[in-house]
C-alpha cells in the first residue's frame, strides 16, 4: 500500500470492553468511539490488535450482544471504504466469520506482513509469541482445540458467556497477564521474538499489543519494536504517517 498524501494509518489494542462490567465499561466504550469518528477523518487504514472485547464467542446464530455501538461504527467506517484490519487477541480469539460476513472487516489469527510507502511491518496481537508467556501458551491450545470450541457451544449462551467472563477477569492464567510488568528491554519476550524473526527476514517495524504497555525498543539496527499499550490504564495508540510511526496519548 502507498499512503496518499495526508492520509494515516492507525493502530489500537487491548480495549477489553465489557471488562470489569459492562457498566463500567461505557467510559472507556465512549472514548474509542470518540477516538474512531476523529481518525476516520485521515485514516487510509485502521489496525485494531485484539482484545477489543474483554470476551467474544461465535455461536452459529448469536453473538454477545453487548458493545453494539461499536460494532456500528466499525461498520460505518468499513462501509465508507476505509479498510479495517483485525487480529484477534486472547479474549477474543473465538471469531469465525462474523467481522467478515457483516462488518466487512478482514480478520486474522496470526501475525501478518504488510509494506507501507516501501516499509515492511509484521503486525499481530502477540499472545503466545516469544519465549515467555508460558501459562498462556499451555491454555491457548486447549482455547483453539476444535474439540473444545465444539463442547463450549452446546452451552446455552447465558451459561457459557457468563462463565467465560467470570474467568476473563478472574483468572491471570487465562487472561494472559499472568507477567504484566515491565521485564527490561533484554527480556520482554515479544521484542526477543522481533530479534529472532529478524534472523530471517529483515522488518523495519514490530507492531503488538497484548503487553499492556507502551513501549518503543530497537531490536535492529534498523528495526523497531512497538507495543501500542492499552485503553485500560494508557490509552495510547500508533499512527503511520508512511515515513515514522509513533505513539500517541489521548
Amino acid at each position: 500500500m502507498q499512503l496518499p498524501p495526508g492520509k494515516k494509518i492507525y493502530f489500537s489494542s487491548d480495549n477489553h470492553l465489557g471488562a470489569p462490567t459492562q457498566e463500567l465499561s461505557k467510559p472507556r466504550e465512549r472514548k474509542f468511539l470518540d477516538w474512531l469518528d476523529m481518525v476516520k477523518e485521515d485514516a487510509a487504514a485502521i489496525f485494531l490488535l485484539g482484545d477489543l472485547f474483554d470476551f467474544w464467542f461465535e455461536y452459529k446464530h448469536v453473538v454477545p450482544k453487548n458493545q453494539v455501538r461499536v460494532l456500528g461504527k466499525l461498520a460505518e467506517i468499513a462501509d465508507s471504504g476505509i479498510p479495517i484490519y483485525f487480529f484477534v487477541g486472547n479474549h477474543d480469539l473465538w471469531m469465525f466469520g462474523y467481522f467478515e460476513e457483516e462488518l466487512g472487516i478482514e480478520v486474522y489469527h496470526e501475525p501478518k506482513k504488510f509494506e507501507f510507502n516501501g516499509k515492511k511491518f509484521l503486525i499481530g496481537h502477540g499472545d503466545g509469541k516469544g519465549p515467555g508467556d508460558k501459562g498462556y501458551k499451555r491454555m491457548k491450545k486447549v482455547f483453539t482445540s476444535p474439540f473444545f470450541q465444539w463442547c463450549f457451544k452446546w452451552l446455552h449462551p447465558d451459561i457459557g458467556v457468563g462463565i467465560a467472563r467470570y474467568l476473563s477477569v478472574k483468572n491471570k492464567l487465562i487472561s494472559g497477564d499472568e507477567d504484566a510488568k515491565f521485564l527490561g528491554e533484554e527480556n520482554e519476550w515479544l521484542a526477543q521474538y522481533a530479534k529472532r524473526k529478524l534472523l530471517k527476514e529483515h522488518y523495519d517495524y514490530f507492531i503488538f499489543g497484548h503487553r499492556h504497555m507502551p513501549m518503543e525498543i530497537s531490536v535492529g539496527e534498523k528495526s523497531m519494536y512497538f507495543n501500542l499499550g492499552d485503553w485500560i490504564s494508557h490509552y495510547t495508540y500508533g499512527i503511520y504517517d508512511g515515513q515514522t510511526f509513533e505513539l500517541k496519548k489521548l
